[in-house]
Order: C-alpha cells, then sequence, then structure tokens
C-alpha cells in the first residue's frame, strides 16, 4: 500500500525552526529581494538568526562572481549586517575555468557577466573560434525566450563545445515578471546531445563549496544536519537540499506562485493541497513552507 507523504506545515515565522540550526544557506533572488527591492522581514530574519550566534551564507545561482553580488544587495537594501558571506554561480564558474588551460571561450550571455572572466587566464572568442562556452543567460532577457536560440545552440553542438552553465536556473522573478536563465538554454543543449557542466543549485560542488565557507566562519567542523536551506526554488533549493543531505524550507515567492511576489499576498496563496501539487513529482520536500521568509 503506498502511503500518501505528510502534509507540508505553513508556518509564518521561521525562528521556531530555524534557531535550532548552526548555519542557514539562504537563496537570495525570491526570498531576499526581487531584483527591485529587498524584502524587509527576510532582512530582519537573518539578521536576527545572526544576533543569536548564527551563520548566514547567501547562496545563489547568479553568474556574478559575489563582490558583484554584494554590491547588488547593497544597493537594493540587504546590508552586509545580515549575512556572513555569499557563493554564487559565478564563483563556481571561475573554478571551474580554472580547470582549462588558456581556453578560448565563447561567452554565451549579457555583458554585465563578464566580471566572470576578471584575472582568468581566458580568451573570449567569437563562436566560430571557440572551444568552450561559458552561458550565463540571454543576450536580452527583458526581451528574447530560448526559443531564440535554437540555431545558434544547434550550431554549437554540432561541434562537441563543452559548455559550463554558469547559473542553472530556468526562471527568476524579476519585480513583477519572470525572466528566463542560462539554466534553460542549457537544458536546450543537453537535448540536442551538447555536454553542461553546472555550476550552482541543484548540483553538489556548489554546496560543497558553500559548507567549506561555513566551516571556515565556524571555526570548526559543521555537520549537514547543523545546515538549513532556506528557497523559492522547487528544483534548485530544495532538491539541491535534498541531493545534499541538509533540510530545507519552502518560500514561496512568484516563481511557483504568481500570486505572492514578495510575500505580500493573502495566505489564501498558499494552502497544503497547492503545495502537495508543487512537490508531488518535487526530488526533495521541505520541512515546512512560508510566504516570506520572517523571525
Amino acid at each position: 500500500m503506498t502511503l500518501n507523504p505528510p502534509e507540508i506545515p505553513v508556518i509564518a515565522s521561521i525562528e521556531a525552526i530555524g534557531s535550532g540550526y548552526r548555519a542557514w544557506l539562504v537563496d537570495i533572488w525570491g526570498v531576499m529581494h526581487n531584483g527591485h527591492r529587498a524584502f524587509a522581514a527576510a532582512v530582519a530574519a537573518t539578521r536576527a538568526f545572526r544576533e543569536q550566534g548564527g551563520i548566514v551564507v547567501f547562496l545563489s545561482n547568479s553568474p556574478r562572481p559575489s563582490p558583484g553580488v554584494q554590491e547588488q544587495l547593497s544597493r537594493l537594501g540587504v546590508p552586509p549586517s545580515c549575512y556572513d558571506a555569499t557563493v554564487t554561480s559565478g564563483d563556481l564558474t571561475r573554478h571551474e575555468l580554472g580547470k582549462h588551460k588558456h581556453p578560448r571561450v565563447f561567452h554565451l550571455g549579457p555583458e554585465r557577466d563578464l566580471p566572470i572572466f576578471a584575472g582568468l587566464d581566458v580568451t573570449l572568442v567569437p563562436r566560430e573560434d571557440a572551444e568552450l562556452i561559458v552561458c550565463s543567460g540571454l543576450f536580452d532577457d527583458d526581451t528574447e525566450t530560448p526559443d531564440d536560440y535554437v540555431k545558434l545552440l544547434k550550431e554549437l553542438a554540432a561541434r562537441n563545445l563543452p559548455m559550463i552553465c554558469a547559473n542553472p536556473d530556468h526562471l527568476v522573478e524579476r519585480g513583477d515578471k519572470l525572466v528566463y536563465c542560462a539554466g534553460a538554454l542549457a537544458a536546450i543543449y543537453e537535448q540536442l546531445g551538447g555536454n553542461v557542466v553546472y555550476a550552482g543549485k541543484p548540483h553538489a560542488p556548489i554546496y560543497e563549496l558553500a559548507l567549506e565557507t561555513i566551516v571556515s566562519l565556524a571555526g570548526r567542523a559543521v555537520s549537514k544536519h547543523e545546515v538549513l536551506a532556506i528557497g523559492d526554488g522547487v528544483h534548485t533549493d530544495i532538491a539541491g537540499a535534498a541531493g545534499f543531505g541538509i533540510d530545507a524550507v519552502f518560500v514561496a515567492s512568484g516563481l511557483h506562485v504568481p500570486a505572492n511576489s514578495g510575500g505580500e499576498a493573502g495566505a489564501e496563496v498558499l494552502d497544503r493541497g497547492h503545495l502537495a501539487e508543487l512537490f508531488v513529482q518535487a526530488k526533495g520536500r521541505p520541512l515546512a513552507a512560508m510566504r516570506a521568509l520572517a523571525w
């Protein structure tokens, strides 16, 4: 007999669950801000956890290295006082690039992501001359969709060029709209037979880097059971945490609950029935769900 999984509780405060952990791995986009402004309750929650001695590491699939992400956080109203460190897909992408000797790289993505390559021994070239692709997103994610890239991706796949995906997200919430990310292009590339290395959630390497960061900050060994992931991505944050063996809390941003951008809709947008549908075929289940991160 197949038993139904237990219901996922909906909570208004992270304090009771979150206080029992040594460290939090907190997603940025959709949990801390929406690309336009910070969420004040989330800022207060991460600051409160730090004030009681907890470690907060922001874990992001942003293709930008940490310094650029931290600058953006400050601009949007997420102050340094509410986190200890950031680990990004951009950081891991740079690590992956370091495994290649003097690579000729075609950058598939917007110019704003060029800091990925700063100071590295790489040569950026047109696609015709490339031996490696770094995909950080669409050239113009305001107007384009992955369908606009099928022809280009077919050409690249036919040459068997390996791809590093610098942002495994398929979609993120920007203000009141959803925009496509590098993960959507990488998925098409794989379908066309291309080889992709994913530098970010839900894949284990970025969690390993994040855990190393926590251990360094704690000054002692920290087990996975002492770490709580908090995120809004069913297939990235929650699945990634489950795959790595750490607990998670789901934040229902506009990514999966469009009416709840920033957690500002009514409680009716997040009920147990909706949660059951979201996670019925998911690779992981959270301990609880929230409309927005709050203490």
